[in-house]
């Protein structure tokens, strides 16, 4: 263990793609890299992982990763934090170690979702996405047509009026929370040991930056600004709102960069970058017009289904500040649900049984190459509401060089489910996409974007692939009336 290391700050960016951080990018979609000036040179004194892949989806799930070290996909869908799970906070409480959480991620920090559970400390910056936290205006004008929109009355106007009074950059979310985060420290300095998490749900729609952010990306354009698109088959755009779409986006995540900047720097000033170990990474990605969508699912108005988490969705941005470590880049692959053994093996603290991560301790000392054969990033496959796994809902699981998307292998389900992923909305579950659904492979060497499915012709991959993740299922409990649906390729 680096004997330095007594702090831990965790930050987490929800939606942030890959290719839009400096050490990653460019994105496809420009002719200059996303400008994330204080990411880069944060990157250029880091641990800079390449293949780092999400876990359970979306946003709750993975937040039930991250706390508990435990796959949640393979036993419970986006609900609350259960009352008898042992969380990285607890631990590190016994430890007599200093736990704070700030935090404008909505979802898994609403009433009754409970993931603040046992943090000596907590600030929830309200407001955010359809937080009922304001109630004038009433009946806000949108600011495109309401068919370009996900959920419109609802989500959009409650978050216009949210943010009907804003006016400076300091007033927008990431900078509140950034800054609540940034006090933090400077008062509780003297407190060490500590461990701060810090979770921002931007880039996240809605996407209404400040104008000089998305003048970077598309200047002069004066057409609808579509914040918060339709998760859809994204042809309900044209070309010149799909670029401004992504010009949106980009200009979320340089206001992101310049407010996770202001926390860095913070650090440094306060002299705490010789023990403090700082993570930053995303939860998920976002189809800004990859593979043909607009999100990372397919949603009406009543029914929602999971889409493939292609690359753009599951690959993504992980840096570490180690002290005493040298800059690199990291080849193993690293997921959320391996933050909690890796953060108590830094501190020294023991790690609770029944764990499903695994502590990346061994690779950010440089005395092991990799800790894991796969990485697999999945929506909820089975559960007690699950009765037969939905064929839309499928895994990627990925060595880094091959990448199998595979889902129940069930054509039909009949039986009503419900879900409340993506946005807290309940929904039923629907095949809503055209077409059989079908396992799809990938080699990621000549196609990292995944665009030509190589099932067929390399079938010994997708076999290899297929059988290490049915061995994850059967490592992680997953009950028998679920795992039979898996089992043949």
């Amino acid at each position: 263990m680096p004997a330095l290391v007594r702090n831990v700050i965790l930050i987490v960016s929800d939606t942030l793609r890959r290719d839009c951080v400096g050490a990653y990018g460019p994105p496809p979609w420009f002719d200059v890299p996303t400008f994330t000036p204080h990411l880069d040179r944060f990157a250029a004194r880091c641990l800079v992982f390449d293949r780092a892949y999400s876990s359970s989806f979306p946003t709750v799930p993975l937040r039930n990763d991250l706390l508990t070290g435990r796959a949640t996909f393979t036993y419970k869908p986006w609900a609350p934090l259960d009352r008898d799970e042992v969380t990285l906070q607890d631990r590190l409480n016994e430890a007599q170690i200093l736990t704070s959480l700030v935090v404008d991620t909505p979802h898994p920090f609403a009433p009754g979702f409970n993931y603040q559970r046992g943090f000596q400390a907590w600030e929830l910056i309200r407001g955010q996405e359809h937080d009922r936290w304001k109630s004038h205006p009433r009946d806000p004008a949108l600011p495109c047509p309401p068919h370009q929109l996900r959920n419109p009355e609802g989500t959009v106007k409650q978050y216009l009026r949210n943010v009907h009074r804003r006016v400076r950059e300091e007033e927008y979310f990431c900078a509140r929370t950034m800054r609540a985060a940034a006090e933090w420290l400077e008062e509780n300095r003297d407190g060490e040991p500590f461990f701060l998490y810090v979770d921002t749900f931007d880039p996240h729609e809605p996407w209404d930056p400040p104008r000089h952010y998305v003048d970077r990306y598309d200047p002069g354009y004066d057409g609808a600004e579509v914040i918060y698109p339709a998760y859809d088959r994204c042809d309900y755009l044209s070309e010149a709102e799909l670029r401004h779409c992504r010009a949106l986006y980009a200009g979320e995540v340089s206001l992101v960069d310049r407010w996770v900047g202001h926390l860095l720097d913070t650090v440094e000033a306060l002299g705490l970058m010789d023990r403090t170990a700082i993570f930053f990474l995303s939860d998920h990605g976002f189809y800004l017009g990859d593979h043909g969508y607009m999100g990372k699912s397919l949603i009406t108005a009543r029914y929602q289904q999971t889409i493939p988490l292609y690359p753009e969705v599951c690959h993504i941005p992980w840096l570490v500040y180690l002290p005493g470590a040298a800059p690199r880049r990291v080849q193993a692959l690293a997921q959320p649900l391996d933050l909690m053994p890796t953060i108590l093996d830094l501190l020294g603290v023991p790690k609770p049984d029944g764990l499903h991560g695994t502590s990346l301790l061994p690779v950010l000392t440089g005395s092991a190459a990799e800790v894991r054969e796969v990485a697999i990033a999945s929506p909820t496959l089975s559960g007690a509401t699950v009765t037969v796994p939905h064929p839309t809902a499928r895994a990627t699981i990925t060595d880094g060089e091959w990448l199998l998307v595979f889902g129940s292998q069930v054509d039909r389900v009949t039986d009503e489910e419900t879900t409340q992923a993506v946005d807290s909305v309940l929904r039923r579950v629907r095949t809503l996409e055209q077409g059989p659904i079908r396992p799809e492979l990938y080699d990621l060497r000549a196609d990292p974007g995944a665009t030509q499915n190589r099932f067929a012709p390399d079938a010994p991959a997708a076999r290899r692939l297929h059988a290490a993740f049915v061995a994850t299922l059967e490592r992680c409990g997953v009950l028998e009336a679920h795992l039979r649906f898996f089992r043949e390729l």
